[in-house]
């Protein structure tokens, strides 16, 4: 670990937090409207949120020199290796909710705000919040390999939820928090006025909301799937956070560094999932590594606990999530496979 000190110098500060605001804004008025994100247009931004990051790290290399340039170059590289997991289990999630192509950036958005705050808080208490991390990766990990099992026995079958009400989650949290169970556009969040209006549509007729009597508001589903990619961002943190601050312990050096890789990650899942609408057999691919992301997490929960000494290193993840992709897209391009043609022969 490097002990570099720069401190919070105001003009980095302001820097960072112009570059790092400016372009959420930019990101958010570009995607103001609910459509799918192109192939093109997700490998675009991509290499934008690495533009924006470089352009810190080139400002950190003039007023502050190399070594801390290099630091943050280092610690952006490691969370961004760290964070690669997550795309998987976001694209499962995704998959679990029956979340629509459209509306899968406007929670990825709000998902990496929620980010950024609990990254915050994370660097801020140092890694003495993670004793509990092993415990709680355990859940994680299952969690995991059940969403995983649950993907392979639904095959390809990606249809629209109408109701939720049978949902997994629904049942979970209605409990504590009224529900409406039915996605209503982009919306998280609901008016007691507008369930009413809601319920009061003849196809709505049958509809019990999560809780008797009237509340001032009502989650949808697109909440509960927030929620939850929130709860799989924090899970990584556990890993990843310790790993940067190993790093340095130069906190604006560590949160920006960790700011810059999410920010930029969620535009990679817009990658990943529009190649899976040209490469047939990348979904497979992708719940195989579900399954080793389940082992992983587990091993390494379990060996901090009990030090059985298996693990597997952030390294070593690395090539199997790069082989395993490889498979996938060498398959895909050998075996196209004609999923319409088939659809068509089945009506």
């Amino acid at each position: 670990m490097v002990s570099t000190h720069i401190g919070f110098p105001a003009e980095t500060v302001i820097v960072f937090v112009l570059l790092a605001v400016g372009a959420i804004f930019i990101d958010l008025f570009m995607h103001r409207h609910d459509k799918p994100i192109s192939l093109k247009s997700a490998a675009l931004w991509t290499v934008f949120w690495i533009v924006v990051a470089m352009a810190f790290a080139g400002f950190l290399y003039i007023h502050h020199g190399a070594e801390v340039a290099s630091l943050f170059v280092t610690g952006y590289a490691l969370e961004k290796v760290l964070s690669v997991d997550n795309l998987f289990v976001m694209m499962a999630i995704f998959s679990w909710f029956a979340v629509p192509d459209n509306l899968r950036h406007r929670v990825l958005y709000w998902g990496v705000i929620g980010a950024i705050v609990f990254r915050g808080i994370f660097v801020a208490i140092g890694a003495s919040l993670l004793t509990l991390g092993p415990w709680v990766e355990i859940v994680f990990a299952l969690v995991v390999l059940w969403t995983a099992v649950m993907m392979l026995k639904s095959g390809d079958d990606d249809d629209a939820i109408e109701d939720y009400s049978q949902h997994i989650a629904y049942r979970m949290v209605k409990r504590f928090f009224p529900i409406w169970p039915k996605l209503k556009g982009h919306a998280f969040l609901l008016s007691q006025k507008e369930v009413d209006a809601e319920l009061a549509k003849p196809e709505n007729k049958d509809i019990k909301v999560g809780r008797v009597g009237k509340a001032a508001l009502y989650a949808t589903p697109l909440m509960l799937c927030l929620a939850v990619v929130e709860l799989s961002d924090v899970m990584f943190a556990f890993d990843s956070v310790p790993a940067v601050i190993a790093v340095s312990r130069e906190p604006l050096i560590v949160y920006s560094a960790m700011m810059f890789a999410i920010l930029g990650l969620r535009t990679m899942y817009f990658v990943l999932e529009a190649l899976k609408q040209y490469l047939a057999h990348l979904e497979k691919a992708v719940i195989v590594l579900l399954f080793f992301i389940g082992v992983k997490l587990g091993l390494n929960a379990t060996d901090h606990l009990w030090h059985h000494g298996y693990n597997i290193s952030a390294n070593a993840s690395l090539f199997v999530v790069l082989g395993v992709l490889a498979v996938g897209i060498i398959v895909s391009v050998l075996f196209p496979g004609k999923p319409d043609a088939e659809e068509g022969k089945q009506g």
